[in-house]
């Protein structure tokens, strides 16, 4: 089920973080799997705002999570992670539609995510999902600095892109969990719970 995060899911999303990062450990990426996750103060950000959602299991505990921000006019998928126990089940998906159906709220133009080029799980993934990459010459200022952000971190130390999908693109679902409208303070009308559908283990930013 997926659904809006809330204050005690936090604590629980490093675990899923770290254990979706391991599989980098695979591909020579150490320095990206033991990359530290976000701590539960910047989370609280996110959730605070109405920008986390996370898929639950039949228990109500998170094994997926996912982060948004608005940058630049569009919605930008910041952190995409689900446990490599419950991959293959639809889930990054289904969070997509979720926070693609947030921005048909507020009246965005489209989701946006940086990402590593060459993982299967990662660009190749969003590609299968109606995500195009953006030629460096088209970068927004706010995604340029995010780009800058990511150089400076270490990130970038293996080729990295920027892609891009108009809100209301391929897989986007009729319904969306609490989402609060930054712009007016108010809940989003939409407060429907759905269940997840199929996709691999991902792990975005």
């Amino acid at each position: 089920m997926i659904r809006s995060a809330r204050v005690d899911d936090l604590p629980l999303l490093g675990d899923i973080e770290r254990a979706a990062g391991a599989a980098f450990d695979e591909l020579g990426m150490a320095a990206v799997a033991d990359a530290d996750p976000l701590s539960v103060s910047e989370l609280t950000r996110f959730q605070a705002d109405g920008r986390a959602w996370v898929a639950a299991d039949q228990a109500d505990a998170p094994v997926a999570y996912l982060l948004v921000e608005e940058v630049d006019g569009n919605g930008h998928v910041e952190q995409v992670s689900v446990h490599p126990d419950h991959a293959r089940q639809g889930l990054g998906r289904a969070l997509l539609d979720a926070v693609d159906h947030w921005a048909l709220q507020l009246g965005l133009s489209a989701l946006t995510l940086t990402t590593y080029a060459d993982v299967p799980w990662n660009a190749p993934y969003y590609a299968r999902l109606g995500f195009g990459i953006v030629a460096e010459v088209d970068l927004s200022e706010g995604l340029r600095r995010i780009r800058e952000r990511e150089e400076a971190s270490g990130l970038a130390a293996w080729p990295r892109v920027v892609m891009r999908r108009p809100v209301g693109g391929p897989g986007s679902g009729p319904s969306l969990p609490a989402a609060r409208d930054r712009r007016t303070g108010t809940p989003g009308r939409d407060r429907t719970e759905f269940p997840a559908e199929a996709s691999p283990n991902s792990r975005c930013a």
